[in-house]
């Protein structure tokens, strides 16, 4: 990045003012006298009721509307927000995510100027400590780390036992939450409820994961092919040392391509975190209920293997390739626009502008290219990312690349299948998991999650005994689950 970009950057950033003032805490009170400026005033039209409901941080409070009653006992009003599309159930400091400017910022940070200068472990320190770390601390943090990164023999013979053709992410997702019965004094089930209070037991387990991720992720990936397990190399980099385990053969001393470890560093940083998504509401709703934090990323893990969230730069792949060739994407604009085909890629529930981590992204794909040979098809990206933003349908509905649209072709291009695509999403995210922990267990108000439900079933039905009951109505009659069932029913029907 030049120096003009970086002030153009930063002017951008510092657009946005941050406002902060003390409020009064958040409650609900029939309106009397003078109505204060920092509040809303509702009305409910049944009872002809006025309420003030004051706002701090651009937020009310949902338990507010309990107040609002149409009669005794009803439990007054709930607010009904499916895929909570607009609820705030935390406050926090990690990330600050603008989507209509298209920030996106870790502690204050840009994360442009972060994709740039720092490292991955580096950007780990900033997102669960708070603060970049000098010289001293990223050394210690880093060494900390590495050192971390061996897995006790008893569970690299758990992983052996999966089957030879097994998912990569499941394996991830069973091996992780498996390691937390290697350490019983950090199971809150067996030592108690308060274990996590202390800082230096939290710390022990944040290094544990972090540090071990990569090397379960690579045992999945040597079991997918075939290949026996490497070790860890502790005096190589995270990046680094996770490339070395995924390739080395039979050299003596092979060190991965400088360009790939870079390009994963800055995939990393870009997907250390990003404020509430699926996976990371996941992992703090796990945890509310006081379980450790392996099982809480083991759950996360298994938020992220869903193809709406960490398996959306497969579905761009899947996209890319049904398309073929370059030529052909004037014919899929005009099927998307008919609504008979889905672009994948473009937009995203947060940004409404260019998701800024898609233009970082796009860079190292060139890179990466430049190093390893141009990937076919990046032409059909690059027509389809122009024709996107020069056409008024994508353009009116603010549809930009977001950060799925180039790293499945990043990941394609250093040789990764598609399936190991939620893998190497897992290892970076974790971080922004285990940020979001620690905060929740320094949070004062920490609850555990309990969403309330609009119950729209049976009010009451009187039972009756099974010899007396019409047939069920029943969602399938396909109950089979092989060909030797389907033989052994006939066998059993007919007797």
């Amino acid at each position: 990045m030049s120096h003009l970009g970086r002030i153009n950057n930063l002017v951008n950033h510092l657009m946005v003012e941050d406002v902060e003032e003390d409020q009064d805490e958040l409650h609900l009170n029939n309106v009397s006298g003078k109505v204060k400026k920092d509040s809303i005033t509702v009305t409910d039209n049944r009872t002809g009721k006025t309420y003030n409901v004051p706002i701090k941080d651009l937020t009310i409070n949902a338990l507010a509307f309990r107040e609002v009653s149409e009669t005794a006992g009803d439990n007054g009003l709930m607010v009904y927000d499916p895929g909570f599309q607009n609820t705030a159930v935390v406050t926090s400091t990690i990330t600050y995510i603008d989507g209509d400017k298209g920030i996106l910022r870790y502690r204050g940070y840009p994360i442009e100027e972060l994709a740039e200068r720092s490292s991955f472990l580096e950007v780990a320190y900033l997102l669960i400590n708070g603060n970049l770390p000098n010289k001293v601390q990223l050394d210690s943090w880093s060494n900390r780390i590495m050192t971390h990164t061996f897995l006790h023999e008893n569970l690299v013979g758990m992983m052996k036992t999966f089957r030879y053709d097994a998912h990569p992410m499941g394996m991830l997702i069973s091996t992780v939450a498996a390691l937390g019965t290697f350490y019983p004094e950090a199971n809150p089930a067996l030592v108690g409820q308060d274990i996590f209070k202390s800082e230096s037991v939290r710390n022990k387990q944040i290094l544990r994961i972090v540090g071990k991720l990569p090397t379960i992720a690579a045992c999945a990936w040597r079991h997918r092919i075939g290949r026996p397990y490497n070790t860890p190399v502790n005096h190589l980099g995270y990046t680094e040392n996770f490339l070395y385990m995924l390739d080395k053969l039979s050299e003596q001393d092979y060190k991965p391509n400088p360009v790939l470890c870079r390009a994963l560093e800055i995939l990393f940083i870009l997907h250390a975190d990003h404020e509430l998504n699926c996976s990371t509401a996941a992992m703090r709703h796990i945890a509310s209920s006081g379980t450790d934090p392996y099982t809480s990323v083991a759950g996360a893990a298994g938020a992220l293997y869903g193809p709406s969230h960490g398996g959306a730069n497969e579905a761009v792949l899947d996209m890319l390739q049904q398309i073929g060739a370059k030529d052909n994407v004037p014919q899929f604009i005009a099927d998307v626009k008919a609504k008979k085909k889905k672009l994948m890629g473009f937009g995203h529930r947060i940004y409404k502008n260019y998701d800024p981590r898609a233009k970082i992204i796009r860079r190292v794909a060139y890179e990466v290219f430049d190093s390893l040979g141009k990937e076919p098809l990046i032409e059909v990206a690059t027509e389809l990312e122009k024709q996107a933003l020069n056409d008024e349908y994508f353009i009116q509905r603010k549809l930009y690349p977001n950060v799925d649209f180039y790293s499945g072709l990043i990941y394609k291009a250093m040789g990764f299948p598609t399936d190991m695509f939620p893998v190497l999403f897992t290892i970076p995210r974790a971080v922004g998991w285990l940020a979001h922990w620690i905060e929740h267990c320094e949070d004062p108000e920490t609850k555990i999650y309990r969403p309330r439900q609009v119950y729209k079933g049976e009010w009451f039905r009187n039972y009756v005994p099974i010899e007396g009951r019409p047939p069920a109505k029943v969602r399938s009659q396909d109950f089979y689950s092989s060909s030797t069932t389907k033989r052994y029913s006939k066998v059993t029907s007919s007797s």
